[in-house]
């Protein structure tokens, strides 16, 4: 892992039967950045990102995943000290991953539970800077108002902005985020993508993000890494994504379906 690294990941592969997710992909994320994840449906990009946070294990052999330094997993194994990497990883899903029941106050203290004793937060008796915390994510993220009621009777932007107010309770140096527009309306994917750029240039957040909208990969992020078939096939700046490699990327139907005013 290099010094100016706060992810690494070395020849990790991953395999689902006679299907292979990843192969032998190897990434360097910096200190604030924001990356996209891009690619085809099924080309690893998920895969990737759990394996990072250590959701999903990879193939035995020589990959290994570092999070600040902390062995995530190698050789197939999850590390004994994943929890001091994945304490500083916030998590962003696709369907948002909050409990339905309960506020979305309490959701958002969640994010606390690393730090703070298991049995508080069974309970719900949160500290008061668990709760000073929880308010301020979410008056950031914009749905303070929204704090005491129950998180399934939200809209979607309005639950995954919640998510993202957990990781920020969570106190997470990395976000990884999986698709987190995925499900959303056009209006409420630009205000989360929005907050997740704010996120990277206001707090120095390091942020990861799979998306299948090629526009906002290119519109959000700096960055890009495409993945096709479990390898990596591009990693370089949004600028260098020209027409011609993204339907090499994508195939040959990409450019039915290719937006106007993209690049040419």
């Amino acid at each position: 892992m290099t010094d100016a690294a706060v992810l690494s990941v070395r020849n990790a592969s991953k395999s689902f039967g006679s299907r292979r997710a990843l192969d032998s992909v190897s990434l360097n994320v910096r200190k604030g950045e924001m990356i996209a994840l891009i690619g085809p449906s099924g080309s690893g990009k998920s895969t990737l990102l759990r394996s990072i946070s250590g959701l999903q294990t990879i193939d035995a052999g020589e990959g290994r995943i570092e999070a600040f330094g902390e062995v995530v997993q190698s050789e197939g194994k999850i590390s004994p000290k994943v929890r001091d990497a994945r304490i500083r990883i916030g998590f962003i899903f696709q369907q948002f991953n909050l409990v339905g029941r309960l506020t979305l106050f309490s959701n958002v203290a969640l994010g606390s539970l690393g730090r703070i004793p298991f049995i508080r937060g069974v309970f719900g008796a949160w500290p008061r800077e668990t709760q000073s915390a929880a308010m301020a994510a979410m008056a950031r993220v914009g749905v303070a108002e929204y704090a005491a009621q129950r998180a399934n009777t939200l809209s979607g932007g309005q639950q995954q902005r919640g998510a993202i107010a957990r990781a920020l309770v969570q106190k997470a140096k990395i976000i990884l985020a999986d698709e987190p527009v995925a499900s959303l309306d056009p209006v409420s994917a630009r205000k989360v993508m929005d907050i997740l750029r704010d996120l990277n240039r206001m707090d120095g957040l390091t942020v990861v993000v799979t998306l299948h909208q090629v526009d906002y990969a290119l519109r959000y992020c700096d960055r890009v890494v495409a993945l096709k078939a479990g390898k990596v096939v591009y990693d370089g700046g949004a600028d260098g994504l020209d027409k011609t490699r993204l339907i090499d990327i994508y195939g040959p139907e990409f450019e039915d379906v290719f937006w106007e005013g993209a690049p040419k």
